[in-house]
């Protein structure tokens, strides 16, 4: 009996070949991915490393754009007087200047943006805020009474701005563009495999770029929560009422999104405050050393 015979055939068998092929495919996919993350590694808050590679300047001019846009829709009204606008315009300039704080940015690891901030309040039920790249925010008068006070205030704006600070957009745009870069080299190098089995790999693959895309959302979220903790505390605004403000908002909408939190690209308002409470004492100093700290909280009403 030939060696062959007895311990079965030398040769690569179809199955083997599709694993191969699909093998070949990943690596592929992964080197394409790497390449590209490479040109844009660079240090993001707290030391870590995220990916972006587009500029600064180029962020700024895509987050104007976008913001003109907001203010121009016919259905945009923008409340300029009136006690509510005058605190919201009060805590964005507090909060900016706390942006360029050296004890901020050396405990955020992060670099003075020097962004120009700006904030519109706008007539809408809505109970929700954004903060563009480059600074520019809208809140939205339908979270008022969520916040309160001028100290709710800080901890939805402290949050919305930092997300410009860390610059989540352009990451998650970065992110986006390496899934698709890794799905279409993996397919355009898949051999030796049928169209049905080519289309599921590629299902799988999808499916795991918008499961890796969420879990950079509630990333993205936590370090925004994170960060806006430490500014409202720069800013003179006391850091224990941001645990607050989520156990109103739980109270006001419930414990938000009936979707498991691993599918969501925002965290639990229970993990929320349970983090914010834990990150109290980082904020504690930053606190103490602001001209403002010890002022009541302004009734927003």
């Amino acid at each position: 009996m030939s060696r062959e015979d007895q311990y079965g055939s030398y040769g690569v068998t179809s199955l083997q070949q599709k694993g191969i092929g699909l093998i070949v495919a990943l690596v592929v996919g992964l080197i394409a991915v790497g390449s590209f993350a490479a040109k844009g590694c660079q240090d993001g808050p707290f030391g870590r490393k995220q990916i972006v590679t587009m500029s600064n300047e180029q962020e700024v001019a895509l987050g104007l754009q976008a913001y003109k846009e907001v203010l121009s829709d016919p259905k945009t009204v923008v409340i300029n007087s009136g006690r509510a606008a005058q605190l919201v315009q009060e805590v964005t300039s507090r909060l900016a200047a706390a942006t360029e704080d050296p004890a901020f940015l050396k405990m955020a690891r992060l670099k003075d943006r020097k962004y120009l901030w700006e904030t519109k309040l706008v007539n809408s039920k809505e109970v929700n805020a954004f903060c563009l790249p480059g600074g520019k925010m809208v809140m939205f008068t339908g979270i008022l009474p969520v916040c309160q006070t001028d100290a709710g205030l800080a901890v939805v704006m402290g949050h919305e701005l930092s997300h410009a600070l860390g610059r989540h957009g352009a990451e998650r745009m970065a992110h986006s563009q390496m899934a698709q870069i890794g799905i279409a080299a993996a397919g355009s190098s898949m051999g030796g495999v049928t169209d049905a089995e080519r289309q599921r790999v590629m299902q799988i693959l999808n499916a795991g770029a918008k499961f890796g895309i969420m879990s950079y959302g509630r990333r993205h979220e936590s370090e925004a929560d994170h960060l806006g903790l430490l500014l409202m505390a720069t800013a003179g605004y006391d850091p224990a009422e941001a645990p607050k403000f989520w156990e109103r908002m739980t109270r006001a909408t419930g414990s938000g999104s009936k979707t498991p939190e691993f599918m969501s690209t925002h965290p639990s308002h229970e993990t929320r405050i349970r983090d914010l409470t834990n990150w109290l004492p980082e904020a504690e100093p930053l606190y103490k050393g602001s001209r403002f700290k010890g002022e009541k909280p302004k009734p927003i009403n």
